[in-house]
């Protein structure tokens, strides 16, 4: 019981540290609380986020706040399409010294942060994507056999501009997989706009200031995946995942729509964006309303439409939302 009794206190403790942190991301990135909550939402879970917008709509501005308040070391990667690999991860350079002896020395590429800006990552080629796998996943990079350890914790915010746009290279179907959601930035309502243009075009701009410390939001990663699951809410992410597989019985009304659907770190990420969601909001624990507001984050980046969906017009969107409202009888966030 006293166990239970610290846990609540811990997750009330952190709900009003994450709600000064809101209010200070919110002076330099206004409105658009949905995205603010969902790419806080990747950080409490320890996980990557992928925020796909036009350009001018503040992806880069977030991520650069985000650094400030969450107390990260932040690094930031231009994505083109002359980038290699070795632009993100470093490189071994051989050296001369004073004496002629010649020795190797690793010098750090800026995927060696705690937070990683990986701007228009769909504008390099699959290749320079793919050097970023590794260290999304095991939080390390190997380089000439050596095994190399990324900052603790280890996130990658990437911004994506649609695929329709020219001079883009879709994402590896392995890399939008580590990506735990997807955030779609739209255009800001006219109010918010307004507000947008008040605060920035003046003489002089609100700046953020530090929220949390490293060893803080480590602490409060661990106060997520402590935070109670219902079996009623572990059921029905298993329902609505399985759901979304054109190979499985649960999803056979897909097989004609899905060219494949969510694996189990789809599963895995509902599990946990849920409980960051739950906290955000001030409960002690998620429901299946959670479950339903962040299908389509967590599952749209997992899944690819048949050739015949498309060519009926079909969208994922739809087809998540159509899904999730069969199976828990809720429709999913659009």
């Amino acid at each position: 019981m006293a166990g239970e009794d610290a846990l609540v206190a811990e997750i009330e403790a952190l709900g009003e540290t994450l709600g000064r942190a809101k209010v200070s991301i919110n002076r330099r990135f206004i409105g658009q609380d949905g995205v603010v909550d969902l790419v806080l939402s990747a950080l409490l879970c320890g996980g990557h986020a992928l925020l796909v917008g036009l350009p001018g709509l503040g992806k880069t501005r977030l991520v650069d706040t985000l650094g400030t308040v969450m107390g990260l070391k932040a690094g930031r990667i231009q994505f083109t399409p002359d980038l290699m690999p070795a632009d993100i991860l470093g490189s071994e350079v051989l050296e001369t010294g004073a004496d002629g002896s010649r020795a190797f020395r690793f010098i750090e590429g800026p995927v060696f942060c705690q937070l990683l800006l990986a701007d228009e990552i769909n504008r390099a080629s699959p290749r320079t994507q793919s050097a970023l796998l590794q260290a999304m996943q095991e939080k390390e990079v190997t380089i000439a056999g050596e095994h190399r350890p990324l900052g603790r914790p280890f996130h990658v915010l990437a911004t994506q501009n649609p695929i329709e746009q020219e001079g883009t290279y879709p994402l590896p179907e392995a890399q939008l997989d580590r990506f735990l959601v997807q955030v779609d930035v739209d255009y800001p309502a006219r109010a918010v706009e307004r507000d947008i243009l008040i605060a920035t075009t003046g003489a002089e701009e609100a700046e953020s200031h530090p929220v949390f410390t490293t060893e803080a939001l480590l602490a409060a990663q661990s106060v997520v995946r402590r935070m109670p699951v219902g079996d009623k809410v572990v059921e029905a992410i298993l329902d609505l995942v399985r759901a979304c597989r054109p190979g499985e019985p649960e999803g056979r009304d897909l097989a004609d729509s899905l060219a494949w659907g969510p694996g189990p770190r789809a599963a895995q990420a509902l599990m946990l964006t849920v409980r960051a969601r739950a906290l955000l909001q001030g409960r002690l624990a998620p429901s299946v309303e959670d479950v339903a507001a962040l299908a389509q984050a967590c599952l749209e980046h997992r899944m690819a439409l048949s050739f015949a969906a498309r060519a009926r017009g079909e969208t994922l969107t739809g087809i998540i939302a159509r899904t999730a409202t069969r199976v828990l009888g809720l429709e999913a966030a659009a």
